[in-house]
């Protein structure tokens, strides 16, 4: 396999005229967590799941300016939130659609979702749709082995899915975000 290399050093970072980090994020991370940690390299997390909670993303703008506000590297803030899964380094849609590629999942038919979901929307996993409502992804493990093929609309778990089940709650969910 050959290696995709990409020009992130000579990326264009585009800022908004206002901060990610406000005040009252800043205020909360020096009161609550900095004290509870022995590196401020510690509150990486913390501060990123407020900007993801906020935002419902973590733009690089938050990332320079979480690594400004805990004297740390902007390198560190960027590996940190590039690792895990759950933080979103672009905008996704109102709902997400996460299925469930575990094991059990997987035995019982997670692919046939996440295609039937694809279709239905006309994207790929990892894409959302044109108006913005729907982003696709396929996530590890929903915890729900027992009830499997799951798939987490927003925040609610869907259990013993079928495909046709999938597109109903598309169908039925199109145009209201469940966040």
């Amino acid at each position: 396999m050959a290696w995709i290399t990409k020009n992130s050093a000579g990326a264009t970072v585009h800022d908004r005229g206002e901060p990610y980090l406000t005040e009252a994020m800043r205020q909360e991370l020096q009161d609550k967590h900095i004290p509870r940690y022995e590196t401020t390299l510690a509150c990486t997390m913390p501060a990123l799941h407020m900007i993801q909670h906020e935002y419902g993303w973590v733009p690089y703008q938050a990332m320079r300016e979480i690594a400004e506000f805990l004297s740390i590297r902007p390198a560190d803030v960027a590996d940190c939130a590039s690792f895990y899964e759950e933080y979103w380094l672009e905008p996704k849609g109102k709902q997400v659609i996460a299925v469930c590629r575990s094991i059990a999942c997987e035995f019982c038919g997670h692919a046939a979702l996440t295609e039937r979901a694809c279709q239905k929307l006309g994207i790929e996993v990892g894409e959302t749709t044109e108006d913005g409502e729907y982003t696709i992804i396929e996530l590890e493990c929903l915890g729900s082995c027992g009830t499997a093929p799951v798939a987490l609309i927003g925040e609610k778990l869907h259990e013993n899915l079928t495909p046709e089940g999938l597109e109903k709650l598309i169908e039925d969910g199109r145009g209201r975000s469940e966040h």
